[in-house]
């Protein structure tokens, strides 16, 4: 039995596939099983269309490519907690979070380019997400390949950023982003925190991870997230911050032809590769409410670790 439909992301993007006719019946089949991983390891992201779009069916898919991982944080809304079917809802209640102005438009829950868990010494390998419920603008999530991205920078940048660490800082705070920030953003309202959230962040270590990696199949990635990150190892001084000022504008400019954007609908899935890709939201009417239901998949690529051997904790967990 073979994948019903595989095709490409996008015309003109190196990466990413789209899939469809993938049924619980399907995924019974190793070899199927076998044959959207393999396409998921070559492509980095797959989007899964005319999907069944229930909790049971995304736990289902997402096992194909690991183990789940368990969100640490009790907190936290478990869609089946009794199951722990691994499944978090990400509510966005309306005027709820924080608020941006771009371009003249207030947004809630907007977020720049970043690979999630930039902060902790371990990445998790992937995520799984589904549209649950959907805002009329909005909402669309956005995706760019580091392989693309390294095969695109400029050469001479390359080799100043090649080789260096990047720090990263649980703060999620848009005021305090230091690199990748539009020129016109403004901050209307700060986002909201647990009472002692942002004073144990603060005492947390700060990550280091490599500003490109290579894959065991040879091909090298630019790795950047603009947000959160502090500097870069051993130049943190205004040279250094420069230099990443630059790496961050210019992923932020190659992103803008290089780069895919979803707009979702209820009868599909998504999955990208946390080690390779970044990825972005493009926020929405501060009075729309948005729903997304997601699964999280285990396995770190051994690159990152914590500051002076540091250690972190369950804070680091949290899907900022």
């Amino acid at each position: 039995m073979a994948i019903v439909d595989l095709r490409p992301l996008q015309e003109g993007l190196p990466f990413g596939v789209r899939v469809s006719g993938v049924t619980k019946q399907a995924l019974d089949s190793p070899a199927v099983r076998h044959e959207i991983d393999e396409a998921f390891r070559k492509h980095g992201m797959i989007v899964f269309e005319n999907i069944e779009p229930t909790n049971e069916m995304q736990v289902a898919l997402s096992t194909v490519f690991g183990p789940l991982k368990e969100h640490p944080v009790a907190s936290l809304a478990r869609v089946d907690k009794d199951n722990m079917l691994g499944v978090i809802e990400i509510r966005t209640p309306p005027n709820s979070g924080g608020v941006v102005e771009i371009g003249g438009k207030q947004l809630a829950h907007w977020l720049p380019w970043h690979f999630d868990h930039c902060y902790n010494n371990e990445l998790n390998y992937a995520g799984v997400l589904r549209a649950v419920k959907i805002v009329e603008e909005g909402g669309i999530t956005g995706f760019t390949d580091g392989i693309a991205l390294y095969k695109a920078f400029p050469k001479d940048l390359l080799s100043k950023i090649e080789g260096t660490g990047i720090v990263y800082k649980l703060n999620g705070q848009y005021d305090t982003m230091r690199f990748g920030r539009p020129e016109d953003l403004k901050v209307v309202r700060r986002k909201p925190s647990p009472p002692g959230f942002e004073e144990a962040a603060r005492a947390m270590p700060r990550a280091i991870h490599p500003a490109v990696w290579t894959r065991s199949s040879g091909e090298k990635v630019l790795h950047v997230s603009p947000y959160m990150a502090e500097g870069i190892m051993g130049e943190e001084n205004a040279q250094g911050d420069a230099l990443l000022e630059e790496v961050c504008q210019t992923i932020n400019k190659i992103a803008k032809t290089l780069s895919y954007h979803h707009r979702w609908k209820p009868s599909e899935m998504l999955i990208w590769d946390n080690h390779r890709m970044l990825h972005s939201v493009s926020g929405n009417r501060p009075e729309d409410e948005r729903i997304m239901h997601r699964t999280t998949i285990k396995g770190d690529y051994g690159l990152g670790r914590f500051e002076n051997g540091g250690k972190g904790g369950s804070i680091l967990e949290r899907e900022y």
